[in-house]
């Protein structure tokens, strides 16, 4: 005791507003704005716009450019049927391009 106060009940008085200070800071993190980790919609680009990916056919509609994607697929080659400002857009990384090129050559060849 300190000038007869209660030093341990003096502290745990003071835990009560640092558990309400986490709590806020918490809060307020949880619930502003900006950074959400929810996806935003996707917005339509050129063809140009997608980063690593590189276009390697462009089918007259997606129903096509999904047996075009499945073929890939089947050939362990990663491919993504997208829509563009052109219209849809299969589209293969970068280092996939040749190879993704040379297996939709070949198929196109046996239709």
């Amino acid at each position: 005791m300190l000038g007869g106060i209660d030093n341990a009940l003096f502290l745990k008085s003071f835990s009560g507003f640092a558990v309400v200070a986490v709590l806020a800071l918490l809060l307020r993190w949880a619930f502003s704005r900006g950074k959400s980790l929810v996806a935003s919609n996707p917005q339509v680009g050129s063809s140009d716009e997608y980063g690593l990916f590189t276009p390697v056919a462009d089918p007259k509609n997606f129903i096509s450019g999904e047996i075009l994607r499945q073929h890939l697929l089947s050939h362990g080659i990663k491919a993504n049927l997208t829509q563009t400002l052109e219209g849809p857009k299969l589209m293969v990384f970068r280092k996939d391009e040749k190879v993704a090129r040379a297996v939709l050559a070949a198929f196109s060849q046996t239709r």
